[in-house]
């Protein structure tokens, strides 16, 4: 990604956490008492809340993590990337931040890793926005997905291909997204290599109970209701992989949660809806 971008579009200081071998990158901004935390999913990186960063970091302090094998992290051949992990990842980062009262935004595969650290690690948020995201066990999963998980066939569309990283950055959201914003998406995924950890979030996608991953996020199922405080969700309705099955669920797990559901917007509902959500997100946590 060209510096005018990275200034424009991405104007942060990079930190990065040692973990074992590994560069762990992640944003730490705003200088506020108040914390908050942002997970992000599949294939983005924290890139995914640049704008709500820019707006939540005048009061905030704001988090905002490049799982191990995305974003501006490192990305090893032989790591295991599995859930379990990432979620240890993300415990990591938090104690080593001191981080215990904090707030909660997740989307995608983050809901599973940060509701799953907020379970597991008995690190609950006081407040959880959740956009786009699931954190609980289905049999649901979009055929286009599906061919993706298929052996060898699947490894090889989603890294040699590409055909994981670069179709989301024309069929997650309604509106079309700048030459710019795309490229910020594709810069941590620019060739096989890069794309190891991608094709690993789509494996770990539990379909069976005989799945290594399904045990686990059962658990964090299990442990949902646990998790007190206000809660809001930010749905995008033209969503073909968290489609509106998942929208239900959630709104059974949380009926007293705050919810706003854009019928014209898809999975990247923060690109679709930046302005609305950004306000929306405001007045909640301001609350």
């Amino acid at each position: 990604m060209d510096k005018l971008i990275f200034d424009q579009e991405y104007p942060f200081a990079s930190n990065f956490l040692k973990i074992g071998n590994h560069n762990l990158h992640y944003i730490d901004v705003g200088e506020a008492q108040h914390t908050i935390v942002m997970v992000h999913g599949n294939p983005t990186w924290s890139f995914y809340y640049r704008n709500l960063i820019k707006k939540l970091s005048k009061n905030y302090r704001v988090i905002a993590i490049d799982h191990l094998g995305c974003g501006l992290s490192d990305k090893p051949q032989d790591y295991d990337y599995c859930l379990e992990n990432h979620i240890a990842n993300l415990n990591i980062l938090l104690r080593f931040l001191d981080i215990t009262n904090y707030d909660l935004i997740v989307h995608d595969w983050g809901g599973a890793i940060g509701l799953g650290n907020a379970v597991i690690n008995n690190m609950p948020p006081e407040k959880l926005i959740l956009l786009n995201t699931a954190a609980f066990t289905s049999d649901y999963i979009p055929k286009r997905i599906n061919l993706l998980k298929l052996p060898i066939i699947g490894p090889f569309m989603v890294k040699a291909c590409n055909l994981f990283c670069l179709p989301a950055t024309f069929m997650t959201t309604v509106r079309p997204l700048p030459k710019k914003v795309k490229k910020g998406y594709l810069h941590p995924y620019q060739n096989i290599r890069n794309r190891v950890a991608i094709n690993a979030f789509v494996q770990d996608i539990p379909m069976s109970s005989k799945h290594r991953t399904y045990s686990l996020l059962k658990k964090i199922e299990d442990g949902l209701k646990k998790i007190n405080g206000p809660k809001m969700i930010l749905w995008g309705g033209k969503d073909f992989c968290f489609n509106d099955y998942f929208f239900t669920r959630w709104d059974e797990i949380y009926p007293d949660a705050q919810k706003v559901y854009f019928k014209d917007a898809g999975h990247y509902v923060l690109e679709d809806k930046n302005e609305e959500c950004s306000q929306h997100i405001l007045e909640f946590v301001n609350q």
